[in-house]
């Protein structure tokens, strides 16, 4: 399900048939992000990954059609098996919010995106709860083939 909720925020959000601490677990192991990370065809190329406040997670996503997009985030905020928040300082710049609310054995994750250029937001709003949503089926698959 995604939600636009002013000029510049998108709020894409998901229940998920994997505990909390799965879900956390799928952010924070980079073997297992760089297998989610990005919509249907990219795959994931990590050089730096120093999860903790002020750390930053580096990586070059490769689109299905050859383009690579070189990315740099900074970790702002970590409180495990409840939120990560990190600022996305490659263009576009946004800040992402991620929380993980325990139901029971399964887990609602909340993604939001709140973009720091209202017009670079317009560009890509289009695509980009689309790619949320493909992004969230390929946390699915991954958390499918997981154990606790």
């Amino acid at each position: 399900m995604m939600e636009m909720v002013d000029d510049n925020e998108i709020i894409s959000t998901r229940e998920l048939d994997a505990s909390q601490e799965l879900v956390f677990k799928a952010w924070t192991a980079p073997e297992l992000l760089a297998q989610w990370w990005g919509p249907a065809g990219f795959t994931n190329t990590f050089h730096e990954f120093d999860l903790r406040p002020g750390g930053n997670w580096r990586f070059v996503m490769h689109g299905p059609n050859g383009v690579d997009f070189p990315n740099h985030n900074v970790f702002a905020e970590i409180v495990p098996r409840e939120r990560i928040v990190l600022d996305h300082l490659s263009n576009p710049e946004f800040r992402v919010t991620a929380t993980f609310e325990d139901l029971e054995g399964r887990t609602r994750l909340t993604f939001r995106q709140r973009f720091k250029n209202i017009k670079e937001f317009e560009k890509i709003k289009t695509y980009c709860a689309e790619a949320n949503e493909q992004n969230f089926d390929r946390l699915g698959i991954v958390l499918a083939g997981m154990t606790e």
